[in-house]
């Protein structure tokens, strides 16, 4: 985590938290005993949305008593953290200052570890299930990023991933790529200092029978190289 947020947890009147490392969640409490998880508000058959509503009246409770809050994510607090953006807006809503803070998120450590560089190929990000359930058309000259493949079709808590909807998933993908396109399942790691990223490159084909991690973000690489305008290129000059 960035410095300007362990001094925020650090000087908070409450701390409110979800993470999933254990060490984390220590770091946490010992750096401000009037630390609590929100973990448990997860629970097997509940739907996720409600767990959501749940956790951003938890983090406006102590707000709305004057309390200084400080609420806690794994990541980033802003990708894929529906009650942190909820949280924050209500709180603005009603008057209170509410601001979220930058940190480092998947896709920077992905870049990172992949060796991958945006600017390069292009890309292109989609939640997995959103990219099934809406048919979003990739660009095989780009780069593709899917995020929570472990969760894709999931709407309540999972333990662990589906492998008939990551095969459906992979019906999707292979209407645009090679079924024996090279993909990578990637996860990074939450100690970088003493652990490797997962990083898993196999054939599009056999992602179903793959061990995928929970959390896992699926890379595609370009099948393809951009097809280049004369016409345009020349207007810019760069012919």
């Amino acid at each position: 985590m960035t410095p300007e947020a362990a001094a925020a947890i650090e000087r908070a009147d409450d701390v409110l938290y979800l993470v999933t490392q254990p060490l984390t969640a220590h770091w946490i409490e010992r750096t401000n005993p009037r630390s609590r998880s929100l973990d448990g508000l997860y629970a097997p058959g509940k739907p996720r949305h409600e767990t959501y509503a749940e956790m951003v009246d938890e983090l406006l409770a102590p707000v709305r008593a004057g309390r200084d809050v400080c609420a806690a994510f794994y990541g980033h607090p802003g990708v894929f953290v529906h009650p942190g953006h909820e949280a924050v807006r209500r709180a603005r809503a009603e008057g209170h200052r509410a601001r979220m803070l930058p940190a480092v998120s998947a896709l920077d450590c992905l870049v990172a570890d992949l060796g991958i560089d945006p600017a390069v190929t292009g890309l292109q990000s989609y939640e997995a299930t959103d990219f099934v359930v809406h048919r979003r058309p990739p660009d095989p000259a780009a780069t593709l990023v899917l995020w929570q493949i472990g969760v894709v079709g999931e709407l309540g808590y999972a333990t662990e991933p589906r492998r008939e909807n990551l095969a459906l998933l992979v019906e999707c993908l292979v209407e645009t790529y090679p079924r024996d396109h090279e993909a990578i399942v990637y996860e990074a790691s939450p100690y970088p200092l003493v652990a490797d990223p997962v990083v898993l490159r196999l054939p599009l084909e056999d992602l179903p029978e793959a061990r995928v991690p929970l959390l896992a973000t699926l890379v595609v690489p370009p099948a393809r190289a951009p097809r280049r305008d004369p016409e345009l290129a020349a207007r810019l000059g760069l012919s």
